[in-house]
């Protein structure tokens, strides 16, 4: 069997460089086709008449996917090694690609994302579990910051990618558009990836994954439903109660078993616990931001699906320039001041969006994207580091899959919950706009008054001039009550990375 160390002596100092290629080309392919989706919602919502509560389950089935495969990816390596988890993920991932490409229905579309998503989430757990058994740990800081590069280009490149490809070819290219990139890092992980793995048996708890998984779709089925059929309805109230009990039960199996999925021992060392929670409150708003500012762009701004992904393309370019230097100093300088510095940049880059409107500038919006990718690049790195680098070397691949299982988890909670509430704020402030709509309301009485006598001047027959005016009056209500859901959502959003400045205070240096 072929471990690190025997890669190191053949390959000399080209190892380290080969691996990390192969590391930052999987996590930049899998984060793009994480994103890549959220510019695509509008076109797949018109393709399969579905509304946004169900379009979200693109990029919440992913999501749920990759959470629920973290916890497996432990026992997959010690079972199978490095090269042949990588190499099945992979080829298993490529043809999950052609089947969403070629879906004609909409559920074949999610489950091809989950399948993606299963695959994806061993494939990033699994590369960073390699930079921590690989690297030495003087060198730890800084191939998690250029992994993070691999993310942070990815963030960018997926919804420039598709608005790209939406508008000169057709949504269900977006899913065939990356894949040579990921066969790259096929053949050059063939060549770094170790065979090593355990002798002997080890049990894989199915149970407990059986119920994290029912766990999961029962809570994201509350999420996806809730709105539709009644946050009170007996549909909604059963796989609430689902979700609970099998989640309780999961919790309750992780503690007392031998052969488990999550180890909470390990969140006996202090720094691992408050950098989970601060990497599970960052994931929880920042692709709450992510999936926000793409759909926002389009629905409240009406921009093209090109423009709205071209937001997101200088914010990661200028990331991925600036990380590498930020890396040099990642091994000296405190993580939780590194924390701080990222969650700060966060909270910058979304609070003033809180105040956008169908006014907000394009140029503001880059801007604004540009600040929160630099907190992302900063803070994940260093809240990785703080997590892991006290742990003994034992617990590491452990480690490591739980950390990036409540990564995950904040993203799927984030993207789903953010989705619902800006909903239920939506109809909220439309049907407080709707009251101010009567007789004694001049504003409005002059509004149809003037489109009345435009039409007329059009030649339009009396018979059409009020349907055709307080139609037009309805979009417009709808688009403020739109405009103030997405600012309240906003909001949200800002108040979770203030919230995450505690635990990164309690990290020790």
């Amino acid at each position: 069997m072929i471990t690190f160390n025997d890669l190191k002596e053949k390959y000399g100092n080209r190892f380290y460089l080969l691996l990390t290629v192969a590391i930052v080309t999987t996590s930049f392919t899998m984060v793009t086709y994480a994103t890549i989706i959220t510019v695509a919602v509008p076109s797949i919502m018109g393709t399969f008449g579905v509304g946004q509560d169900k379009a979200q389950l693109m990029a919440t089935s992913f999501y749920v996917a990759m959470t629920a495969s973290q916890l497996s990816c432990a026992f997959l390596i010690k079972v199978f090694g490095h090269r042949h988890i990588f190499t099945v993920s992979i080829i298993v991932f490529s043809i999950s690609c052609f089947v969403g490409a070629l879906s004609e229905l909409f559920y074949v579309l999610v489950f091809a994302r989950v399948v993606q998503g299963i695959t994806a989430g061993i494939l990033m757990s699994q590369t960073m579990v390699a930079i921590m058994q690989a690297f030495p740990l003087n060198r730890r800081g800084l191939s998690l910051t250029l992994f993070t590069c691999g993310t942070v280009a990815g963030f960018g490149a997926g919804p420039s990618l598709g608005g790209l490809i939406i508008d000169y070819v057709n949504w269900r290219s977006v899913f065939l558009i990356p894949l040579p990139l990921i066969l790259f890092a096929l053949i050059v992980g063939a060549f770094v990836m170790p065979t090593e793995k355990n002798k002997g048996t080890i049990k894989f708890d199915w149970s407990g994954l059986v119920c994290l998984v029912i766990a999961l779709y029962s809570f994201m089925t509350v999420f996806a439903e809730g709105q539709r059929q009644g946050w009170t309805s007996n549909f909604i109230v059963h796989f609430l109660i689902v979700g609970l009990c099998f989640g309780i039960i999961f919790i309750v199996m992780q503690m007392y078993k031998t052969d488990r999925l999550m180890d909470f021992t390990i969140f006996e060392y202090p720094n691992f616990l408050w950098a989970t929670i601060v990497v599970f409150l960052t994931s929880l708003g920042n692709f709450g931001l992510i999936y926000a500012i793409p759909v926002f762009s389009q629905l409240v701004l009406g921009l093209s699906p090109l423009d709205a992904g071209i937001i997101m393309l200088p914010a990661s370019i200028i990331a991925v320039l600036f990380l590498p230097f930020m890396g040099k100093f990642s091994d000296t300088l405190p993580a939780k001041y590194g924390s701080y510095i990222g969650l700060i940049l966060f909270f910058c880059g979304s609070f003033p969006l809180v105040f956008s409107d169908t006014n907000t500038p394009f140029f503001l919006m880059v801007i604004l994207a540009i600040v929160s990718r630099l907190g992302m690049g900063i803070n994940n790195p260093y809240a990785s580091k703080a997590a892991l680098m006290k742990l003994p070397e034992d617990k590491i691949v452990e480690a490591t899959s739980i950390l990036n299982f409540f990564r995950l988890l904040g993203s799927s909670i984030g993207t789903s919950a953010w989705v619902v509430f800006l909903e239920i704020r939506t109809k909220f402030h439309g049907e407080n706009i709707s009251f101010t709509q009567t007789n004694s309301n001049h504003t409005t009485s002059e509004l149809i008054y003037n489109l009345g006598a435009i039409l007329r001047g059009a030649g339009i027959s009396e018979n059409f001039l009020m349907p055709l005016s307080l139609n037009f009056l309805d979009k417009i209500l709808y688009s403020q009550a739109l405009t103030f859901g997405f600012q309240d959502g906003f909001l949200i959003l800002s108040i979770v990375f203030l919230i995450a400045l505690i635990p990164a205070y309690l990290l020790k240096k």
